[in-house]
């Protein structure tokens, strides 16, 4: 809200013919700021004066004052003397002295600014008694008992809005930077909460330093533990004003609200729920409600929904600090602990309800005291239930990995690494989660646990392999393989050997992908898992399919499918279906491939699973491109795209351009689908992906076939080499239709 509006709000609350307060509740994190806000009101009340022709009366009440605050007995032997009374007179009873006050404004009509007051108990003696007059409260406080005793209408003022703030530090750095960019700007005005003295300290410091890159600065903000020092300029007293305005806050907080803040800087991330803050600080919920509620009342801490919290960046490095000088190291470590064990046992058992097929995670021994209601985790209704938890925590949950190896739980770190890969929502980037994996592969390896490093090998497999890194993915299950014929897992075994399969599969390295499907099923059979060897099955089919083979490949999908149906694997059930669409489409059974691919997709909808939705949405478009539903194809592709852009899987996107590209072509719109197989055929190159290359460049060679033959040729002479290496019946299909 820009100054004009600010002062249209306060407008807002005149004519007052009922005497009642307003409180101009100033947040802490708006102002160290108090200076700008108390400037607005007191430049508004220069604008309104006309309106109270017996006089203004203003006090700053030094509420959050490193030193005592201003007292109401301190603040009428000021204003008694304003309004005509000898110093000698005042009362010295606090009681007279308010009545008197009130007495002598009881027929005047006067505006009374009582800046900077920190409970309502120091305002109340300074209210007028009269119908005429106005008072307005600043606080950085809500004053709710002011509102609730009294009547006090509450506005609430908030920070400067962007292009205030960003002008601000355009006018620091003017003369001393070349111009900025204004996204970076925003930025930088964003990490100072938009607040005018933290805006002009880091504006100097760029200024100070035209060399350095604005960029470079916003990195040193974000880094937390670093953060006072990049906002210090060389002028200690400035650097020190931010902490100060945030010091006053916190040193009126009650014993229990700031031992709670303390604890707060201690949490992995800026926001987080109630039960979280329990574990912290080891209290009920309910109490721990009420101290949270006391630090909202104090700007300290911002409620974002029903029992969720956050904190501003500044607030949360200063909080940290508190943490790191003031709490004892074994308090420290103690509450730490207990909070990411909660994240840790809740997250787990969320996974029971997202993953109940899965591996389960060992927990820690609970205390032999048994858990307390603080670190007890909570209970899901549902899967709904369960995912809205992974997806809200989420941030949370990858910050948890790091902030436990950082402060030496190497066993919780491992495990949460671990857990986290069952319940991150299927939006996630895997990227985020590869960070998380390495350090938990880390920890893992540091308490030498074999089986643990087993595990996250294998996760980290599978993320590499969502992000189209095959030789990493495949480095880390041969890892993960090594270990398991160590231990004689056969199970794990049969694991790590199926998704070495799926990668020549991916590779199109599809006689390698049959023998180690076959393995994984013996394996499997072998160990007595009747579900996983019906996955092995199920990518067998899939191999035979993209090989050409289609009655073997329909011959190994329904035998999947029955078995997968009898065992309730939905995520599997859904697999098979989309091999199956795609089969019963090239056997000329459009609508029978449509009934598949929109089965499978119910069934990604159902779990909220957005990877599978993104895959099996390719098979739906082909379906209805083979049914002439050109619209609907366009619109599966483009939603897959999105879906596989936001997940990071360029390979999964190109494959969505390219359907796009062949709807476009069908329709006789050969320059869209030229761009679209163009795009394809790129990011598939750039990801070595030769096969997949091949059929984006033969499809671009007939998009522009009729308008630059050149151009085409020599696309399907590049296909025809891409081409070479592959001797399955659909590439020498593919070759022949080139060659032709």
């Amino acid at each position: 809200m820009n100054r004009t509006a600010e002062l249209g709000q306060l407008n807002a609350v005149l004519p007052t013919e009922d005497g009642a307060p307003v409180v101009v509740s100033v947040c802490v994190v708006a102002g160290t700021a108090g200076a700008g806000k108390t400037s607005l009101v007191l430049h508004w009340a220069h604008q309104i004066r006309d309106r109270f022709p017996d006089g203004q009366l203003y006090v700053n009440l030094r509420g959050y004052d490193p030193g005592q605050p201003l007292s109401a007995q301190e603040a009428l032997r000021g204003f008694l003397p304003a309004l005509g009374v000898p110093a000698d007179s005042v009362p010295q009873d606090p009681d007279a002295a308010a009545a008197h006050y009130r007495s002598l404004l009881s027929d005047r009509r006067m505006l009374v600014v009582l800046d900077n007051a920190a409970t309502a108990a120091q305002v109340r003696p300074l209210l007028p008694g009269g119908p005429h007059c106005l008072t307005v409260v600043t606080s950085r406080s809500r004053l709710s008992g002011l509102a609730i005793r009294d009547g006090a209408r509450r506005l609430t003022l908030g920070t400067l809005p962007e292009p205030e703030a960003v002008a601000l530090l355009r006018a620091v750095t003017s003369g001393y930077r070349a111009a900025d960019d204004l996204g970076e700007l925003a930025e930088l005005a964003g990490l100072c909460a938009a607040l005018p003295l933290a805006l002009r300290i880091a504006g100097e410091r760029a200024a100070s330093n035209p060399h350095l890159r604005l960029a470079d600065l916003i990195a040193e903000l974000r880094d937390e533990s670093a953060l006072w020092d990049a906002l210090s300029v060389g002028d200690a007293e400035e650097a020190e004003a931010v902490r100060t305005v945030f010091a006053w806050s916190y040193r009126a907080l009650p014993e229990h609200g700031a031992t709670l803040f303390r604890q707060l800087g201690l949490h992995p991330g800026p926001e987080f729920g109630l039960r979280a803050a329990a574990a912290l600080a080891d209290l009920p919920a309910v109490r721990t409600r009420q101290l949270l509620d006391s630090l909202v009342g104090a700007h300290l801490l911002e409620q974002t929904g029903p029992d969720r919290y956050q904190f501003h960046d500044l607030l949360r490095a200063y909080a940290a600090g508190l943490a790191q000088q003031e709490v004892p190291p074994d308090d420290g470590q103690a509450a730490l602990h207990r909070v990411l064990t909660w994240y840790l046992r809740t997250a787990d058992a969320a996974r029971s309800l997202l993953a109940p097929g899965g591996e389960g995670t060992a927990l820690p021994d609970a205390p032999s005291s048994g858990m307390s209601e603080a670190t007890r985790p909570p209970s899901f209704a549902d899967h709904d239930a369960a995912m809205d938890w992974a997806e809200r925590e989420h941030t949370n949950l990858l910050r948890t990995v790091g902030a436990a190896a950082t402060a030496g739980h190497d066993e919780l770190a491992w495990r949460l690494a671990v857990v986290l890969w069952d319940v991150q929502p299927p939006s996630a980037s895997m990227a985020q989660w590869l960070t998380a994996g390495a350090t938990g592969l880390a920890a893992a390896r540091r308490v030498r646990d074999a089986t643990a490093q087993a595990r996250l090998l294998t996760c980290l497999g599978l993320a590499h392999q969502r992000v189209s890194a095959w030789a990493e993915s495949l480095e880390c299950h041969q890892q993960a393989l090594t270990i398991r014929r160590a231990a004689d897992d056969r199970e794990g075994e049969a694991d790590s050997v199926n998704l070495i399969g799926i990668i020549h599969l991916r590779r199109r390295q599809l006689s390698s992908a049959a023998a180690r499907f076959e393995e994984a099923a013996t394996l499997w059979r072998a160990a007595g898992s009747d579900r996983w060897a019906a996955s092995a099955l199920s990518n067998l089919a899939t191999t035979h399919y993209n090989a050409g083979r289609l009655e073997q490949a329909a011959a190994c999908a329904q035998e999947a499918l029955a078995a997968h149906q009898a065992l309730g694997n939905a995520v599997s059930v859904g697999n098979v279906l989309h091999t199956l669409s795609r089969l019963r489409r090239e056997q000329g059974d459009p609508e029978e491939a449509l009934r598949s691919a929109e089965q499978a997709l119910d069934i990604a909808l159902s779990l909220r699973d957005q990877i599978l939705e993104g895959y099996w949405l390719l098979s739906l478009g082909e379906a209805q491109r083979a049914l002439g539903r050109p619209t609907d194809a366009l619109a599966s592709y483009q939603r897959s795209a999105d879906l596989h852009r936001r997940l990071g899987n360029r390979s999964r996107e190109a494959m969505s351009w390219q359907g796009a590209g062949e709807t476009y072509q069908e329709l006789g719109r050969p320059e869209e689908a030229a761009h679209f197989h163009l795009r394809a055929a790129t990011v598939h190159s750039e990801l070595t992906d030769g096969w997949h290359e091949a059929l984006a460049l033969e499809s671009l060679a007939a998009s522009l076939a009729g308008t630059d033959p050149v151009a085409a040729g020599r696309h399907r002479s590049r296909a025809l080499r891409l081409l070479a290496p592959y001797e399955d019946p659909r590439a020498v299909a593919a070759r022949g239709r080139l060659e032709g």
